[in-house]
């Protein structure tokens, strides 16, 4: 065998395993057809998050600058620059990108560039060269399912497309219900731009609490961003005339669709009857595929479409290969939406909850009691905790602020070692600290808040 384990895809989950292989000193070659780091790294999670993080300076300057006691700022010469804004995010994604590159290289990875083709259980055929390995890790992640409707070229803008525009139009139509499409619509909101969000069924952000969803709806027409629900007869009856974009009933102005639908799998070429169930290659609880000896982890097994848990089952299968068992459970790993403000959550979903006939409690403290918030002028937003009535553990939690995606680690901790309410009210926290809203949910489930 040329290889102990040979890896299909350098995003988060195969990077992440290859390194980690290569650390354990198995022999690693992970192949790679377009850049290092995949979609995340590449012109999804961290230069979308890069622009994302200007638009709200941005709308911060234009709004909160004269009541933080800031003056001479004239909003009438404000300008967003696209242009500057997304060559931040390239030199962000360039050192990312070649710090991947360096790390497998120290580790003994060798970089294969080029499209892989299964050709047998233990064989890959590369640039026109065969190569074998006692395993084979497919981490080829995921691509938007196409928008079919009969538009005219050009109109219709890929997410990898995205963040290369030199300028962007006025009227932005983005379609899709997932975290992507709502961070995109807010985005481009906050820069001034008129946006709709198309959504094919009736809820937006469909892995999140159903109080989450009903929160960011609020949230998105607050703002005057225009959802319309309902349309999966989009790629039929959509027609485009004049500026024009009619979905369904509606006259939406449009200058730019963005492809924001759910996602299926990139399956590499094979010869092995790879089993493919609704676009996503099909594995075990060990992400083992049908075929034994290959296995599939990230966004190709559907499982999730968040990169912190393709990398954390690129782990997984690393340590499975060198005979580590270990326990999968998805209610632990947090989802992160990089939103205005932020919101995240992990464990059970109050929808769950009640599927599952257990006895649970909701505890909730908001923002606009805390005094940190007050002085950076973030009051928009909660934590909200579930738990266990019997022995109060923590079953659940849900936070909306502007750094939610980091204190979502808090609650991540506590629920790894199964704690109670009573853990988390006796958690002392620093003050003044926003995190301080933890503590008081805690005392919320167990009695009753301080500073509320």
């Amino acid at each position: 065998m040329d290889y102990d384990i040979i890896i299909i895809g350098a995003g988060p989950a195969g990077y992440v395993a290859a390194i980690r292989a290569g650390q354990l000193g198995l022999k690693t070659a992970v192949i790679e057809k377009n850049q290092i780091g995949g979609m995340c790294l590449n012109w999804g999670c961290i230069p979308s998050k890069a622009v994302i993080e200007s638009a709200k300076l941005y709308r911060r300057i234009l709004h909160d600058a004269p009541v933080f006691g800031i003056e001479g700022i004239e909003n009438s010469a404000l300008r967003f620059n696209w242009h500057k804004a997304t060559g931040r995010a390239e030199q962000i994604v360039k050192r990312l990108t070649n710090g991947v590159s360096f790390l497998l290289k120290k580790n003994g990875v060798d970089i294969i560039q080029g499209s892989a083709h299964i050709t047998a259980t233990n064989n890959v055929s590369v640039n026109n060269r065969n190569i074998s390995a006692k395993n084979i890790v497919i981490a080829t992640g995921s691509y938007h399912v196409p928008i079919k409707a009969n538009l005219p070229d050009g109109l219709v803008v890929e997410l990898h497309q995205l963040f290369q525009l030199k300028e962007i139009p006025q009227n932005i139509v983005l379609v899709g219900e997932s975290s992507i499409a709502v961070e995109l619509a807010q985005m481009f909101n906050l820069i001034g731009k008129n946006v709709s969000l198309v959504v094919p069924g009736a809820r937006i952000m469909p892995l999140a609490d159903d109080y989450l969803a009903a929160w960011m709806l609020r949230k998105l027409r607050k703002d005057k961003i225009n959802v319309i629900f309902d349309a999966g007869v989009f790629a039929a009856d959509a027609a485009y005339a004049n500026g024009i974009l009619k979905v369904g009933k509606n006259d939406v102005p449009c200058d730019m669709v963005i492809n924001s639908k759910n996602r299926v799998g990139i399956v590499p070429p094979n010869d092995i009857n790879l089993e493919i169930r609704d676009g996503f290659v099909t594995c075990t609880k060990s992400f083992e595929t049908n075929i034994p000896g290959i296995f599939a982890i990230g966004d190709v097994n559907g499982h999730s479409q968040f990169a912190h848990v393709g990398s954390a089952q690129g782990l997984f299968v690393v340590n499975y290969i060198k005979g580590i068992r270990e326990e999968v459970d998805f209610s632990k790993y947090p989802m992160n939406m990089y939103s205005n403000p932020e919101i995240a959550q992990i464990g059970y979903t109050e929808q769950q909850l009640k599927e599952m006939n257990l006895d649970y409690k909701v505890s909730e403290f908001p923002l606009s009691a805390n005094g940190k918030a007050m002085a950076e002028g973030h009051t928009e937003g909660f934590v909200r905790m579930l738990s266990e009535v019997k022995y109060g553990e923590v079953l659940g939690v849900q936070i909306v602020a502007p750094n939610a995606t980091d204190m979502i680690a808090e609650a991540a901790a506590f629920m790894q070692v199964e704690s109670t309410i009573y853990d988390v009210a006796k958690t002392i926290h620093a003050h003044p600290t926003i995190s301080e809203v933890f503590m008081e949910a805690g005392f919320s489930a167990v009695d009753q808040p301080i500073h509320l």
